[in-house]
């Protein structure tokens, strides 16, 4: 059976022209023969993703989807440099092939990388993964092991240093994700003002050893071995990665994360399998991270609600485009169930929390 991510048919309205890609690609990478065939990856909900097949060999072409973005999103420049980077002493990085910002082939900035061949895991457990609550948690040791590999790099050694501003990075985040909700705000969403003032209040001091961080690390954005599917052998969509607060950037990851114990509407509109048996908690991830970094973390509640917002901003974002019919992605349509559903699980923490 097999359970590798597949793509399908381009959508309408994101089609890229065949015969300059073939082109592009066989004059500057070697060894490519036959003609283009391009299909595209049917989930995520921002770059667009496609697999290009020339001949048997099979690459990744990404590009900024259509219609209004936010004015430093997408940058395809970042996404290949920090892949150059990081590709020789992160093995999970694809290799990437092919960069160019010349917007006369697809009307805007790409890049092709290798494919990284293996599973993918979405909402629903694939049915034939022999899972069980062992697996499960070896499964969510495995992804939490590989995001602390990542901040363990010296990102001065490998060429990164001045690839993002660490100083006053958790100020700038608080600031500029809340500008973006208000920019992006439509009139069904909900305010979320009193999270706003409230990640304001308690900005936590720079983080003193700031590193790698990928900003999106989650289930579905690693690729498991096809014949083990407890290994991962692939860490994609490096859109968002830059420079700095590593507590940050695990309270992004566990944004993402249902547990069994959360409510039954939160865990309905999830996107990933960590509510099965066996899943670590929230709490059970950031205990363990503490342990494998030697970090000491007395509270994790600002990085935790920062994580829910920062989705919502995220699918605000995406939201607007749909609302505003600039995009025909049906996708995007209950997106705002899940932005109002964030917003209470943020409003639960806040009221629980001791900060």
């Amino acid at each position: 059976m097999d359970l590798t991510d597949r793509p399908t048919k381009v959508r309408q309205g994101e089609e890229i022209d065949l015969k300059v890609i073939d082109a592009l690609l066989k004059d500057n990478i070697p060894g490519l023969s036959g003609h283009a065939v391009v299909e595209q990856f049917p989930s995520g909900y921002s770059n667009l993703t496609y697999l290009v097949r020339i001949g048997d060999k099979e690459l990744v072409l990404r590009r900024p989807p259509f219609g209004r973005k936010a004015k430093t999103a997408h940058d395809m420049g970042r996404e290949y440099r920090i892949l150059k980077a990081l590709n020789p002493v992160f093995p999970y990085c694809p290799k990437p092939l092919l960069y160019t910002e010349d917007e006369s082939f697809l009307g805007c900035p790409f890049y092709v990388m290798e494919r990284i061949h293996g599973i993918i895991l979405r909402k629903k457990f694939p049915d034939g993964l022999p899972i069980n609550p062992g697996r499960m948690r070896s499964l969510c040791e495995n992804l939490l092991d590989v995001h602390c590999e990542l901040h363990s790099i010296d990102y001065r050694a490998v060429g990164l240093e001045g690839f993002g501003r660490p100083e006053g990075y958790v100020k700038r985040q608080v600031e500029g994700w809340s500008g973006r909700y208000r920019a992006a705000h439509t009139p069904d969403a909900p305010s979320f003002e009193k999270v706003m003032q409230w990640l304001h209040d308690r900005m936590p001091p720079d983080f003193p050893t700031p590193a790698v961080i990928h900003n999106d690390f989650k289930f579905n954005n690693v690729v498991l071995a096809p014949d083990n599917f407890l290994k991962i052998v692939g860490v994609l969509d490096w859109e968002m990665a830059t420079i700095g607060d590593p507590l940050l950037d695990l309270g992004c990851s566990l944004g993402y994360w249902v547990q069994n114990d959360d409510p039954p509407d939160f865990q309905a509109a999830g996107t990933l399998p960590t509510n099965l048996p066996g899943a670590l908690t929230r709490d059970q991830m950031v205990e363990r991270y503490a342990e494998k970094t030697g970090i000491r973390i007395d509270s994790f509640d600002f990085y935790l609600c920062f994580g829910y917002f920062r989705l919502a901003v995220i699918a605000q974002q995406i939201y607007y485009r749909f609302y505003h019919g600039q995009t025909r992605d049906q996708r995007f349509k209950s997106l705002i169930i899940a932005i109002r559903l964030l917003e209470k699980q943020a409003d639960r923490l806040m009221e629980q929390s001791g900060l």
